[in-house]
């Protein structure tokens, strides 16, 4: 009788026990615990310095939490407990990153010019106004970004929803892009395109094409549906890529 009014509280507990999910808000990711988040400053383009560092590392020691550097260019920091999560995000004083929700997630970026020898495009530059622009904006998906200062693409710009490429005649545009269980590599939007401003502006084009579509999956799945050929009209009308390659 013992044992089965011990398993009928079991029971009782196991119904009535909340189950945690992921804080969008705060920018928490649920970890593998099922109690324990998992949070990311935004670092852009994961350029830092040193008292950031520092800071991290203070937060990360009074709450004893586990660091990662993540492929998205950030540090997340890992094993927060859900009542402490205000008080580390005052503690760090830090923007959140958009590791989850339907948004803007990521601007990869390389080095470029600005330290690579192998850089022949500002890519930092570049990459640094494209997340001033988008980063965490909400879009009808979730959306990844990368900017690449030359053709060995550091920044994965192919497996990107929006791919920038620099190259020796400027810049190349990829769209569609993805990893994830069912990766694909983006669609050569437009080539040739002659400086950063003209890049900014196809980027905008995109995003705003993008998020009046009525299809509410990945970049890549409308490119998928209506083909390239109609998304690079849509983007550019009836001139089409050379238009945007001229700058005109």
């Amino acid at each position: 009788m013992k044992q089965d009014s011990i398993a009928k509280q079991d029971t009782i507990v196991k119904k009535d026990a909340i189950v945690k999910k992921d804080i969008l808000e705060k920018g928490a990711i649920l970890q593998r615990d099922r109690e324990s988040y998992a949070i990311a400053p935004h670092i852009p383009g994961g350029f830092t310095d040193t008292d950031t560092l520092r800071k991290i590392c203070d937060v990360a020691d009074k709450y004893r939490l586990a660091l990662k550097i993540t492929s998205a260019q950030r540090i997340a920091m890992i094993g927060a407990k859900e009542e402490e999560l205000d008080a580390i995000w005052d503690d760090l004083a830090a923007v959140q990153g958009a590791p989850i929700g339907l948004c803007v997630r990521s601007v990869k970026i390389c080095p470029g010019t600005t330290h690579c020898k192998r850089g022949v495009q500002d890519s930092a530059s570049l990459g640094l106004k494209m997340d001033a622009i988008y980063h965490a904006m909400e879009l009808p998906n979730k959306m990844k970004m990368g900017v690449s200062g030359c053709l060995l693409s550091c920044s994965e710009s192919a497996v990107k929803d929006i791919g920038v490429v620099g190259t020796n005649k400027g810049w190349r545009i990829l769209v569609g892009g993805n990893a994830g269980p069912r990766p694909r590599l983006g669609d050569l939007l437009v080539d040739d395109v002659p400086d950063e401003a003209k890049v900014l502006e196809i980027v905008a084009k995109v995003v705003e094409f993008y998020r009046n579509s009525p299809q509410q999956g990945r970049l890549g799945k409308l490119v998928e549906e209506i083909g390239i050929e109609a998304f690079r009209a849509g983007i550019f009308g009836d001139s089409g890529e050379k238009a945007a390659a001229s700058g005109k």
